[in-house]
């Protein structure tokens, strides 16, 4: 337990905080991989050069000092995050080498501010909430290892079949290399994919959502090849997966993680939303709540380019023509003029809520969510501004968190 004083010091430091969070965890990240290169086998480069992840550890110590003295409200996100690391293999040893790094940057960006008793009162701190972190790391690798057919690290898994589901989205069909059994999950969890691409020193690592049901006797992962954004570095391992990776060539996969999952419990109507290659655990979801809840209204929603850019519509409308329960409607933002000659959508634009009021008729139900941060803030101020409770709001980033607001 912290001492009083310690929570008046770090509580203390929030404004300084929400002012150089982001330099703090900028120098606490060039200080780590100066020291600890070998690190730079399980983080993120893109989204060390883009920034993102500066932000969301900026924001993950901020809500740590601001929360201090009541930690549980942080939870949610502590084992979102703690998902994450179970997925890339994070160990206790390296949480030290974090606090270190951490101190020195706050130290540093701060100069005089930081004085003795705050650099003291962070580094009790960092020791508690590290703990929370590795008790609850070491029991979901423990149960990770433990489920049937489960695993504790990385397994390997060879693709076995490989189908182009878009101009821009490609399917991967992976089955364990021992071919032995593998771990179930709940519909909206995802898998690292661990690569190591010629030419590269580091190894990389990406989570992918799993885009099946589970209970089958494969994974799959619908990858989107990230290279069409000329103002976005392009995403390496999507490239790589997409230009270089072949059938029967292995990957390495993390068991199934990941805290955005179906609430199995609910059996009101539920509502699916995506855009673009967001579709991709709603997909999982939709597979399970045919075969497990067959009275259960499903409404699909998903938002596209166009018809060359919409991955699985063939595969989801083959649901809905089987199970009456599920209703589809698609959002193209620039149809083509086939999309137009063939009515192979409902709106051109965008998601309104005049629209999604005719396609689902009530806010009791619960709603589902996944896309480009665009369209997720989109969607969420459109459930908002409709009266949907947060409880009922149920949504994923791909990458780091940002906020929705």
């Amino acid at each position: 337990m912290l001492s009083e004083q310690t929570i008046q010091t770090i509580k203390s430091t929030v404004p300084v905080l929400e002012v150089h969070g982001v330099a703090i965890t900028k120098l606490f990240y060039d200080r780590l991989f100066t020291a600890h290169p070998e690190l730079l086998h399980v983080f993120n480069h893109a989204n060390q050069k883009q920034g993102r992840q500066q932000t969301a550890l900026a924001n993950a110590v901020y809500a740590a000092a601001k929360y201090i003295d009541r930690l549980e409200v942080i939870l949610p996100v502590v084992k979102q995050i703690a998902h994450k690391h179970r997925s890339l293999g994070v160990k206790p040893e390296q949480y030290p080498i974090v606090g270190e790094h951490l101190l020195g940057a706050i130290k540093e960006v701060l100069g005089d501010a930081a004085t003795d008793d705050i650099l003291a009162a962070w580094a009790e701190a960092y020791g508690v909430i590290a703990s929370v972190f590795i008790g609850i790391e070491t029991d979901m690798y423990t149960n990770s290892a433990l489920q049937p057919g489960g695993w504790r690290d990385f397994r390997p898994f060879v693709v076995a079949r490989i189908d182009k589901e878009s101009d821009v989205i490609t399917s991967f069909y992976l089955t364990p290399q021992d071919q032995g059994p593998i771990a179930s999950f709940e519909p909206g969890k995802y898998v690292s994919i661990r690569v190591q691409i010629p030419g590269e020193t580091y190894t990389h690592i990406r989570q992918y959502s799993l885009s099946h049901a589970p209970g089958q006797p494969f994974y799959r992962i619908s990858v989107k090849r990230e290279d069409t954004n000329p103002t976005v570095p392009a995403g390496k391992v999507s490239v790589y997966l997409h230009n270089q990776v072949q059938e029967g060539d292995v990957l390495w996969l993390s068991a199934p993680a990941g805290d955005f999952t179906l609430d199995q419990t609910d059996t009101r109507p539920v509502t699916l939303l995506s855009g673009g290659v967001g579709l991709t655990p709603m997909v999982s979801m939709l597979h399970f709540l045919v075969t497990t809840q067959p009275n259960r209204k499903v409404t699909f929603i998903h938002a596209a380019q166009n018809g060359q850019h919409h991955a699985l519509r063939h595969e989801i409308e083959r649901i809905a023509m089987a199970h009456p329960q599920v209703t589809v409607a698609w959002c193209y933002t620039q149809p083509t003029a086939s999309d137009a000659s063939e009515q192979a959508y409902h709106k051109q634009g965008y998601i309104d809520l005049p629209w999604l009021q005719s396609l689902v008729p009530t806010v009791e139900g619960s709603f589902y969510f996944c896309g480009p941060l665009p369209f997720m803030k989109a969607v969420n101020q459109l459930l908002i501004a409709w009266g949907v409770p947060e409880d009922d709001r149920h949504y994923e980033f791909f990458g780091p968190s940002g906020a929705l607001s």
